[in-house]
């Protein structure tokens, strides 16, 4: 199994339990004298071999980024760290320029004026190369996803 292949498996069970933990809710209880759509400890049942399956898939992609090289210096686990807090920063200069930009909306003189305390257009250039930073490097990532095997 590639290590693409065992994400898209991971997302799968993660999406999976969350339907077990939504159906478990409905049937959680019932008027008196009525049966639950579907049995309680059956679905418990089935919540647990599908969390065995995620915690086994996490645990082997988890080796196996921590195992493959992403270059010279980085494992894969480095490059997703990186990748994430690039999201992060992008995020926050996004919102800053946002938050930055000046929109008048007076209709009177006596209302108040705001001007930037930063310079917005430095801001969003910097998150345009944060963004570019975050596609180029997850297009790395995701291309070395499909071409590495997922270790035991």
């Amino acid at each position: 199994m590639k290590l693409a292949e065992a994400l898209i498996a991971r997302a799968d069970n993660q999406k999976r339990l969350e339907q077990i933990k939504e159906r478990l809710y409905r049937n959680a209880r019932v008027q008196e004298g009525d049966e639950p759509a579907e049995d309680p400890a059956q679905l418990l049942q089935e919540s647990e071999r599908v969390a065995r399956q995620l915690q086994e898939l996490i645990q082997r992609i988890n080796r196996t980024n921590a195992a493959t090289p992403f270059d010279d210096d980085l494992t894969i686990s480095d490059a997703l760290a990186i990748r994430d807090v690039l999201r992060v920063r992008q995020a926050l200069y996004r919102g800053l320029g946002q938050a930055a930009a000046v929109h008048q909306d007076r209709y009177m003189r006596s209302e108040l004026k705001f001007e930037s305390t930063v310079d917005v257009r430095s801001i969003q250039q910097r998150a345009d190369e944060l963004a570019a930073e975050h596609r180029e490097l997850d297009t790395r990532v995701q291309e070395l996803n499909w071409n590495t095997d997922l270790l035991e």
